[in-house]
């Protein structure tokens, strides 16, 4: 659920690129979660992770990668389909 809230919301955002804060205050995770979370969509390919520099502090941005977006998208036509047929 929370990995796919996290490609959901970066998926729709109007930004190609999202801070981790932004993304935390969004959702309303703890920092911890929200970077288990982020891993394990970095380790399937689906976000990249940028981690730099702002204002010589530490600024991670994470934005979601056109594998992430497909797997996001071939998710929802599988809900979509499955709701039809339940429907029916």
């Amino acid at each position: 659920r929370a990995r796919l809230l996290i490609l959901t919301h970066l998926a729709s955002h109007e930004k190609k690129e999202i801070s981790f804060n932004e993304l935390q205050q969004k959702l309303g995770f703890t920092s911890g979660n929200l970077s288990v979370q982020l891993r394990k969509l970095k380790e399937a390919t689906y976000v990249e992770i940028k981690k730099t520099f702002k204002d010589n502090k530490p600024y991670t941005t994470i934005a979601i990668t056109f594998r992430g977006a497909k797997a996001l998208n071939n998710y929802l036509d599988e809900m979509e389909a499955l709701i039809k047929a339940l429907r029916k």
